[in-house]
């Protein structure tokens, strides 16, 4: 029995260990995040991951939810498709997470869709824009971000107002489902306003140079650029735009900002446009200024780069809507919270966070309205329109 104890005491330690994880498991409401942490898109990926933390601790500080404290589980998915899906089955099978946000491209996004009905846990998509991901049929999804179409039809509204006229457009896109996505819905939008269509180039999400592209551009007689992709490529495509004194104004789509310029500006007097879903420098410009204060202020604690608020509020406004939904359901458990997020109605940084039924009757997806602002950035300096 002597000669056998060293072994009994290295089982009850081992059974301990395992109780006191279970324990902490128990005492915490997990969620699952997949991010592109690192890769083509990894500074967006970043900044949503640090607005969700924001929101988890402003929540935690107020009790949690259920009577316990938001614990983020936290994936990079590498600003791949496959990584991202990898990413989703660790956090579903391996953290038990009961509900997931993610995956910020469309392209891994649709991705990691069937794995949420195999596995029947529900994601809320804080940044993906193409339309095919509410309009899939997937019941486990619930999009707090704009589609392109969306986003177009707001941008709509606002399309008469420009002088010069807007006359004729060109696009410049990352080909993938969110940049060719976003390209074919605003093509819709100009045309039904009878502006013309000039053309339209593609860029892989990796690629550093795109003077090619842009000298191709030069030439076309247009007197608007519409310009789709990430922080990174957005930089690089005004800052050779303007090196090459490309005759269109640019105007970006899809919420993302070309921060960089603000400490490193395109040539002198060069102005750029920009459809974001958040403006920090117009807090006031939001309908929940209270809501937008916070974040911000969190933001702000943590030292992170101002403009990169226009990315995080994606996680913070992402992370709200599940520890409200939640706290509806009544326990940490996947199909209850699913049921409990069609009945959100909260405040966001954005604006109201609510969603509608979108895609075929019995398999709706859940779409938010948000509101989109336009932002010039000239001289370093942005100015909401």
């Amino acid at each position: 029995m002597k000669k056998h104890f060293p072994l009994m005491k290295k089982a009850l330690s081992g059974a301990l260990l395992v109780t006191a994880v279970a324990a902490h498991a128990q005492d915490t409401v997990k969620i699952g995040i997949s991010e592109p942490l690192t890769g083509a898109v990894a500074a967006s990926g970043n900044y949503v991951t640090e607005g969700a933390k924001i929101a988890a601790e402003v929540i935690n500080k107020k009790g949690g939810v259920l009577g316990k404290p938001l614990e983020l589980v936290i994936e990079d998915n590498k600003s791949n498709p496959r990584e991202a899906v990898n990413s989703v089955e660790k956090l579903i099978l391996r953290d038990k997470v009961p509900v997931l946000m993610g995956a910020w491209s469309s392209t891994y996004t649709l991705a990691v869709m069937p794995k949420l009905e195999e596995y029947g846990v529900p994601m809320v998509v804080e940044t993906a824009s193409s339309g095919k991901i509410t309009a899939a049929g997937n019941p486990w999804i619930f999009r707090t971000s704009p589609t392109s179409e969306m986003e177009a039809k707001a941008f709509a509204t606002l399309v008469d107002s420009y002088s010069p006229a807007i006359k004729k457009v060109d696009f410049l896109s990352v080909n993938n489902d969110w940049g060719l996505g976003a390209a074919a819905e605003f093509k819709k939008m100009f045309e039904s306003k009878g502006i013309a269509v000039g053309r339209m180039e593609t860029m892989t999400a990796d690629a550093t140079d795109l003077s090619a592209q842009l000298a191709t551009l030069k030439g076309t007689g247009s007197d608007t650029l519409i310009v789709t992709s990430g922080i990174e490529q957005l930089t690089l495509a005004i800052r050779q735009a303007s090196e090459q004194n490309l005759p269109q104004r640019v105007i970006t789509t899809g919420g993302s900002f070309p921060e960089l310029l603000l400490k490193a500006p395109a040539a002198k007097g060069y102005a750029s446009q920009h459809l974001l879903f958040f403006a920090p420098w117009a807090v006031e410009k939001a309908k929940h200024p209270e809501v937008a204060k916070e974040f911000m202020d969190g933001w702000k604690a943590k030292g992170l780069d101002f403009a990169g608020q226009t990315e995080g509020f994606r996680g913070y406004d992402g992370i709200l809507a599940i520890a409200e939904g939640i706290r509806l359901a009544g326990k940490a458990e996947p199909e209850a919270i699913r049921q409990a997020l069609w009945k959100v109605s909260i405040p966001g940084v954005n604006g109201d966070i609510a969603f509608s039924k979108v895609g075929p009757e019995g398999k709706e997806s859940g779409q938010a309205t948000p509101n989109v602002y336009v932002v010039e950035l000239k001289d370093g300096e942005p100015s909401v329109k």
